[in-house]
């Protein structure tokens, strides 16, 4: 038998509510791969590639890290291992390091040349 009023109206809010998430979700990765295509003069293939790459080695959510990104951006904190990370992941991308992180030059850094 198919459903009923009620259970198809339910249904149908359930998916709305996750599609709402998954739109917000999605909105903060974005804001996130700007950043880091911004900061880390990368592209924003390069930026999704660095945000990916620091969620698996942290073993961290994608959107988690790309909040905390958002965060260091408005108030210039990010944990050091997320530090860490994303100076890796931006040696392995891109040219450039994380603004306010290790000052030495990148032929000098680990796995930079």
């Amino acid at each position: 038998m198919g459903e009923s009023e009620p259970e198809r109206i339910a249904a149908l809010q359930t998916e709305i509510d996750q599609l709402k998430q998954a739109m917000a979700s999605h909105a903060v990765v974005d804001q996130a791969i700007g950043m880091v295509v911004a900061l880390g003069r990368v592209t924003p293939e390069q930026g999704w590639q660095v945000l990916r790459d620091v969620s698996q080695h942290t073993n961290i959510r994608l959107r988690n890290i790309a909040e905390l990104v958002l965060i260091w951006g408005r108030r210039g904190e990010l944990p050091p291992e997320i530090t860490a990370e994303l100076e890796e992941a931006l040696d392995r991308y891109g040219p450039a390091q994380v603004p306010g992180g290790d000052p030495e030059p990148a032929q000098d850094r680990p796995g930079s040349g």
